[in-house]
């Protein structure tokens, strides 16, 4: 099966979908109409079914055309500011014999991409984008980058982005249909099934297309250049993963967020550790499905080394250098990545800063505050010292201790006081100077006392938590750290003079 049939197939499909719902409207209208004729208690059974679906699929198909696309990500790139770049889309766009986009994109993305708005169901075009991530532009060569560009146009040249817009379009239709559905089981059973067989033929289209898109991409700058931006993308797109997860989630912790995301992730992915983590976690074996919109790393790889080799310049250098000014392209496109209430209400900091606040709003704040607290409810103090949560370990009554803390929202377990003792413990150091969570891009945050030596205290934690004996032996060493006996948590000291009337 071709994949200019496929997607003949998919748009057939698609259309047959808007012709399943109208059936159904019609059935509904039919047995509406028929009660009024002729009323028979079945026919209210079916008039009922069929009506709450029809309001269902209508209710469904209204919110979708409702739906607005929403700014366009990242920075809009001006040919009088990006000549460069612009005469190598421009000279490309040629080559595959299609016009250029009407607008180029840089995005905070690992990807590059093309979109098309159309008319009249893809039979005309009204304005192209292409989207180009900015990591792209950091990790690969010249010649890489060319490669890919020529990949995306060749997305336009094949007219693979004129039905885009409609079939997604009829995806989101599809998945809101049956979502809609829920309270009518079996019309959305018959909905889900006619939403997979369409996935299946439309992403088999999008795979086809992806291979065809690949054959402009060697055409331009061969096959060593194209499968060299294949690896390097994955391996990209995995970094990035890790470092999304690991550091970019800590924004908004301690009120900050990054000064300079593409500088971390720059310092990264320069890191012998990570790379060797990177490479290692690249390749494992990629898991692979008849819904993919692409075709895996080998099988690209794989048609790749069967298409004849161009005659071919090699460039080796950063593709960046097809930027005027990459530091000013870079400081604009973090800019995009924050909503305006980011941009004022967090502070822009270090990496450093943002890690050592980061960790400890996130490990050791609230248990800090919540072992104080438990004390406190436990003793019946007046304020929450922290020694109060010592005292009722020195008295034996760890199991009061660790209900309170099940109140404020511990997760019970046979560790639970050694490991919130501990995570308090840390914070004890880190507020009155003693360590320091320190960023490390080979691996997690360490915690580090002045010297550099590795704080390590859940042993010691559990020891505590185990022994009321041990307890003198704690405050003496915090005494000795500088914790006054009635030492009271920074955040509920500042909550209580916020709520005290003078």
């Amino acid at each position: 099966m071709t994949t200019a049939f496929r997607a003949v197939l998919a748009f057939a499909l698609l259309a047959g979908f808007y012709v399943l719902v109208g059936l159904i409207l019609v059935a509904a209208v039919f047995f509406d109409v028929l009660l009024l004729v002729d009323f028979h208690v079945n026919g209210l059974k079916f008039a009922v079914v069929l009506t709450l679906a029809g309001a269902a699929l209508l209710r469904a198909l209204i919110m979708v055309s409702r739906r607005k696309g929403g700014e366009e990500p990242g920075v809009l790139v001006a040919r009088e500011h990006e000549p460069a770049l612009w005469q190598v889309v421009d000279e490309l766009s040629q080559r595959v014999r299609t016009a250029p986009p009407d607008e180029i994109r840089l995005v905070p993305e690992v990807n590059a991409a093309v979109a098309e708005d159309t008319r009249f169901l893809g039979m005309k075009a009204t304005r192209r984008r292409m989207y180009i991530g900015l990591p792209l532009l950091q990790t690969l060569t010249v010649d890489e980058m060319r490669a890919v560009l020529g990949h995306e146009l060749g997305h336009y040249s094949g007219a693979h982005t004129r039905l885009g817009a409609p079939v997604y379009r009829g995806r989101v239709a599809l998945i809101a249909t049956v979502q809609e559905l829920g309270n009518h089981p079996f019309i959305q059973r018959l909905f889900a099934y006619y939403a997979k067989l369409y996935m299946l033929v439309s992403q088999s289209v999008s795979r086809g297309q992806e291979l065809e898109a690949d054959r402009f991409a060697v055409a331009i700058g061969g096959r060593q250049a194209m499968s060299e931006a294949l690896r390097k993308i994955h391996s990209t797109a995995t970094a990035w993963d890790v470092y999304a997860e690991n550091y970019l989630s800590m924004t908004g912790a301690g009120g900050n967020r990054p000064a300079a995301v593409f500088g971390g992730f720059h310092a990264l992915m320069s890191d012998p550790a990570r790379q060797a983590e990177v490479a290692r976690l690249g390749e494992e074996p990629q898991e692979t499905s008849l819904y993919d919109s692409h075709p895996s790393l080998g099988e690209r790889l794989a048609a790749i080394e069967l298409l004849p080799e161009p005659e071919h310049v090699p460039d080796p250098r950063s593709a960046l250098t097809l930027l005027r000014d990459a530091n000013v392209a870079v400081q604009a496109v973090e800019q995009s990545m924050w909503t305006p209430e980011a941009l004022t209400g967090l502070r822009a900091v270090s990496w450093e800063e943002l890690v050592s606040q980061g960790m400890y709003a996130a490990r050791n704040a609230e248990a800090l505050n919540d072992l104080a607290l438990a004390g406190q409810r436990v003793l019946g103090a007046a304020r929450p010292y922290l020694d109060a949560a010592f005292e009722v370990i020195a008295r034996g009554r760890r199991p009061e201790l660790e209900e309170k803390l099940r109140e404020l929202g511990w997760n019970p377990s046979e560790t639970l006081l050694a490991g919130v003792l501990g995570q308090a413990l840390e914070a004890v150091l880190i507020q009155h100077g003693q360590a320091r969570w320190t960023l490390s891009w080979a691996g997690p945050a360490r915690l580090l006392f002045d010297d550099g030596e590795e704080v390590a205290l859940s042993e010691y934690a559990a020891q505590v938590a185990a022994n009321p004996s041990a307890v003198p032996g704690l405050r003496k060493w915090l005494g000795d750290l500088g914790m006054r006996h009635d030492y009271v948590p920074a955040t509920l000291e500042q909550a209580e003079t916020t709520v005290s009337p003078g």
